[in-house]
């Protein structure tokens, strides 16, 4: 297992708790080894290399790194968030050295340790056969089809994943909305209650929401995190393949637009429209630093 983070390190002990035996390695010497070339070298032909590094330079570099020290025969497995463009130069690449390449899509964050990770997985068939004792072993418990699939070729691991996250981008958009709202002033005396009471019988009742819930028992009001929402990069690349396809996409693209929104303290674009409105049609504007709110009469 390379990279040791908070899911990398996880698995590996997902892993060894089934019985496999995994030699892990981190750039920060926190691993087994402390080194690629003793990573090689520690572990019998033929070889299995999961990575578990950022995406983007830093796999790309880590692929071209084991490409000159891993036999024909090995295989290594992406799993990691690329972009799944990025899956077919590393299969051409470890393929030139006769090594096998499998991308797979892993969600369960910091709960897949213990309840398991969803995993999609791109590649070729016999690969796919060969890696599913490590598949069963990080996969939840339960048929394996609701856990994992062999999605497609390599790149339809990431691909799926993409997706997946997109599609996670609008559902907590969505529970986000629906806490503003519950907050906002109605006759609501207890947000937390109200979801948490969503989370049995009721048609949006989801592992998100009950998140949700444990944030709001922690914290009721979200009073010690700020509003400023990251994004992992997967929200982007699927309202890009979705412009790419002519799919229409609103939801995703307004979650994802929500995220830019939340990093600016004082928008720009709505500077713009404040300015707008006070043109062409006389409404008053608000001095930097006043925190009034203007009552809503016009456009």
């Amino acid at each position: 297992m390379v990279g040791l983070g908070r899911m990398g390190g996880n698995m590996a002990e997902r892993l060894r708790s089934a019985g496999h035996e995994v030699v892990g390695y981190a750039n920060d010497g926190s691993g087994d080894v402390q080194s690629l070339d003793e990573l090689v070298k520690a572990l019998s032909a033929p070889r299995t290399v999961w990575l578990m590094v950022p995406a983007g330079a830093a796999t790309h570099s880590t692929v071209q790194s084991l490409a000159e020290l891993l036999e024909a025969g090995d295989l290594v497995i992406d799993g990691g968030n690329s972009r799944y463009t990025d899956d077919t130069v590393h299969a051409e690449l470890l393929d030139g050295h006769g090594i096998r390449y499998v991308d797979c899509g892993v969600s369960g964050g910091v709960w897949g340790r213990t309840e398991g990770y969803g995993l999609m997985a791109g590649g070729d068939a016999a690969d796919i056969e060969r890696l599913l004792p490590v598949f069963d072993a990080l996969r939840p418990e339960g048929p394996r089809e609701e856990g994992f699939v062999h999605a497609g070729p390599v790149g339809a691991g990431h691909y799926a994943k993409m997706v997946h996250n997109g599609v996670e981008y609008g559902l907590m958009q969505a529970y986000a909305e629906g806490y503003e709202l519950l907050s906002a002033g109605g006759p609501v005396d207890n947000v937390g209650a109200v979801m948490k009471a969503w989370s049995r019988g009721t048609v949006v009742r989801s592992w998100l929401l009950d998140l949700m819930v444990r944030a709001l028992e922690a914290d009721p009001h979200l009073d010690q995190i700020t509003g400023y929402a990251e994004d992992s990069g997967e929200g982007r690349w699927t309202v890009d393949e979705a412009i790419v396809h002519a799919v229409p996409a609103p939801v995703i693209s307004a979650a994802l637009f929500a995220r830019f929104a939340s990093r600016q303290v004082d928008s720009p674009a709505m500077k713009a429209v404040a300015a707008l409105r006070a043109q062409f049609g006389g409404h008053a504007t608000h001095k930097a630093g006043d925190a009034a709110n203007e009552p809503p009469t016009g456009g």
